[in-house]
């Protein structure tokens, strides 16, 4: 039952996520005609294909497309090793990411201010204004983990039974819960570096972090496993998010000259 709730929320997400690509692409056409159209007389194939800035444009996609495969990739087994423990185990996961996707989508919120901001100042060659902005982000970053910590030891629980009435799934996610409440702190600074290096095109390094924290999830979940069971997958998670962080952080500072 729980394996074939899990497959139809997918589904849906999946069906949701192709309607609004479809719809973002007639509005693009449409804003085109409406705005845009005038201009062409003045734009040259010459200076659309500038073979320098279109292989560096081909690069950050590329770069960016390895890092959300990575991503998918990581994301997919933590749902296929959960399932092959059992509907139990499955469900709970699934419930117990639900707080996670909660804390990404405000996350997510000041990774693209950062995106958009690391982008402006990086452009306008204004090192101070960049240095400034990535300290703010990460002061807002640090106090918004710890209210969500906080947040989710005092009404997680109680969050979880909004979500479900299956006393057997919320009994057995106790058990778990406490790898949620390391979340926050362990994966808000992959959030934010994820939007500064888009900002700043800095992909290739963010590939290299996104590889790095990867391969420590399967290395961490393979060698604990046998061991730990379920708990080896939230280890493994909490260490792949704090990974992406720190050699981002890493490598960041070589970046934008923290």
């Amino acid at each position: 039952m729980f394996g074939l709730l899990a497959r139809y929320e997918s589904s849906r997400r999946s069906t949701g996520t192709l309607i609004a690509q479809y719809a973002g692409f007639l509005m693009a056409i449409l804003l085109y005609l409406r705005y845009y159209k005038p201009y062409k007389q003045h734009i040259t194939w010459k200076e659309i294909l500038k073979k320098k800035a279109m292989n560096r444009f081909f690069q950050v996609n590329r770069d960016i497309f390895f890092r959300t495969l990575c991503l998918v990739i990581v994301t997919m087994y933590f749902t296929s090793a959960g399932a092959a423990q059992g509907e139990i185990v499955l469900a709970v996961n699934t419930l117990l990411m639900q707080l996670f996707t909660l804390f990404s989508y405000i996350m997510d919120g000041f990774a693209y201010a950062g995106e958009a901001l690391a982008g402006r100042y990086i452009g306008a060659g204004n090192q101070i204004a960049l240095h400034r902005i990535v300290r703010k982000l990460f002061l807002w970053g640090f106090g918004l983990s710890l209210a969500f910590t906080l947040l989710y030891l005092v009404g997680g629980k109680a969050f979880l039974g909004i979500l479900t009435n299956e006393s057997s799934v919320i009994k057995e996610a106790n058990s778990y819960f406490y790898w949620v409440l390391a979340i926050p702190l362990a994966g808000f600074s992959a959030f934010l570096w994820d939007g500064i290096f888009i900002g700043v095109t800095a992909t290739r390094q963010m590939l290299i972090s996104m590889f790095i924290a990867s391969a420590c999830f399967f290395g961490v979940y393979y060698i604990f496993h046998h061991l730990l069971g379920n708990h080896a997958l939230w280890l493994a998670f909490l260490i792949y998010l704090s990974m992406r962080g720190i050699v981002q952080t890493y490598l960041g500072r070589k970046v934008i000259f923290l």
